[in-house]
């Protein structure tokens, strides 16, 4: 479990996050929502210790984060954030295979490679592993940093609006290898996600937050529903109870 307590943090002088306390339930996928502007990029941040922790406390299954080191936490967390510095030049093979930098630390094994090999297929990313990052699309490139964040082996993985770019059939796939993933090898993931239909028929736990605050965390089946959601983002949300999962509804009827 991931436990953040009391978390404050400003950029540039500006309140981003004010005293937010969740759980990350392990073996789940924990969706994080809420307006534009809300923390929830800078939250992730914070978690993966992109950002240096402010004010407030972090923990890994009951361990102080901040007395990991470095080089110990890539070997149990993973992210996929919306900024990357990787060069546009570097083939999606050998960008997937970055993954097991931790693992092998300049000399890979065949191990090193196995995983990459799986990474590739699992993300259907075969026909693409010889091209450069800036000759395939947005939507494979960002399939392309999943693939190397799951590639890193870890328990945890964190990604911040994977589903940026992807279109309804990638969107779909991706969700589902990351629900499989919880499930059946048994990862924590964070997903910074906008798509409230993506958001609560595949993830377990939601945090919502709001304006920097926590506006409601709780299992989907507590707290996914039309109010919470409504004032979350103060707009008519509805949420409908179907045969194949919770629907959601949010589109403004024009005035007649």
């Amino acid at each position: 479990m991931i436990t953040v307590q009391g978390l404050y943090h400003q950029l540039g002088g500006n309140p981003v996050l004010r005293d937010v306390s969740i759980s990350l339930p392990s073996n789940k996928m924990t969706a994080i929502i809420g307006p534009n502007g809300a923390g929830k990029s800078t939250l992730l941040d914070v978690i993966a210790r992109q950002s240096k922790l402010q004010q407030g406390q972090l923990y890994l299954d009951d361990q102080d984060m901040t007395q990991i080191k470095p080089q110990d936490l890539a070997l149990r967390m993973a992210l996929v954030s919306q900024q990357n510095g990787i060069a546009s030049r570097i083939r999606i093979r050998d960008l997937v295979g970055f993954g097991r930098w931790p693992h092998h630390q300049g000399r890979p094994q065949a191990q090193d490679l196995d995983k990459t090999a799986e990474a590739l297929d699992r993300f259907d990313l075969n026909g693409l592993g010889g091209r450069f990052l800036d000759e395939v699309s947005g939507g494979q490139r960002q399939r392309a940093f999943v693939a190397m964040a799951y590639c890193q082996d870890t328990d945890w993985l964190l990604l911040d609006e994977p589903l940026n770019n992807l279109d309804l059939r990638y969107a779909t796939a991706l969700m589902v290898q990351l629900r499989a993933l919880s499930q059946v090898q048994s990862k924590g993931i964070a997903i910074v996600i906008h798509d409230l239909n993506y958001a609560l028929n595949y993830a377990d736990h939601i945090v919502a937050l709001k304006e920097g605050q926590l506006a409601f965390e709780g299992a989907v089946s507590d707290v996914a529903n039309s109010e919470n959601l409504t004032g979350l983002y103060d707009t008519p949300v509805e949420v409908t109870k179907t045969e194949k999962g919770l629907f959601v509804q949010h589109h403004l009827m024009a005035a007649s």
